[in-house]
């Protein structure tokens, strides 16, 4: 499972990817998880507001960090 985390760095950015590294590994599921920071790129994908979440190709997140339950929902998916 691919996944991107889109922003510039901020907080919620950054807390987003450790939430999905911490959920992933608790429920054993492997991930390519990377983040996007140049703007053009994030754009790219429609999101204008971070941080994003893209899984496999796919915007599934934009504004704010997800909840534990969306992430456990997609990492089941």
């Amino acid at each position: 499972m691919d996944i991107k985390v889109l922003g510039t760095g901020c907080a919620n950015c950054k807390h987003t990817i450790a939430l999905i590294e911490q959920i992933a590994k608790e429920m054993g599921v492997a991930v390519a998880l990377s983040k996007v920071e140049e703007l053009r790129e994030i754009m790219g994908y429609g999101v204008m507001s971070t941080p994003g979440v893209v899984i496999d190709g796919k915007v599934v997140h934009a504004g704010g960090v997800p909840s534990r339950g969306k992430v456990e929902h997609w990492l089941t998916a």
